[in-house]
């Protein structure tokens, strides 16, 4: 039941069931697409690579931000979101930041600007990142029980 929560003692914060739900899914979100992102890497596949790459870090920012409920489906505002919650905030690096931005920035150039070239070097620079930031947001996320825990 969506009623069902678990709390924080330290800051008395709840986190339902329902949004647990919903980080899990995102997390699953971010792992498909990490997945994806490094077949089609590895098939020489390269600009989707780096679009699978961006959308799993954007899924995981997704999942932050169900955490404290600021949800948006817009992903500049995901983007500035997760920099102003959690970069300025010291709770994620500022190579983060830039990881995310970098890979918004290809994954823009890739789907939109005529005949853009992603290099080989660009793509792997691009899913390292995105596997570095995945598992970084999941050990963020998850107390020592892989319960979520509250930001």
């Amino acid at each position: 039941s969506s009623d069902v929560c678990s709390s924080d003692l330290r800051c008395g914060c709840v986190i339902t069931d329902k949004v647990k739900a919903l980080v899990q899914y995102r997390l699953e979100q971010a792992d498909e697409s990490i997945e994806a992102a490094s077949l089609l890497f590895h098939q020489g596949i390269l600009r989707r690579s780096v679009n699978n790459s961006y959308y799993a870090m954007f899924y995981a920012v997704m999942a932050l931000l169900a955490i404290k409920k600021k949800e948006t489906s817009k992903h500049g505002g995901a983007i500035g979101l997760f920099d102003r919650e959690f970069v300025k905030t010291d709770i994620f690096s500022k190579d983060f930041s830039r990881w995310l931005h970098r890979a918004f920035d290809l994954r823009q150039r890739c789907d939109y600007e005529a005949q853009f070239r992603i290099s080989k070097k660009d793509a792997r620079i691009t899913l390292d990142s995105a596997e570095k930031f995945i598992a970084e947001v999941k050990s963020v996320i998850a107390d020592d029980s892989g319960d979520v825990k509250h930001l």
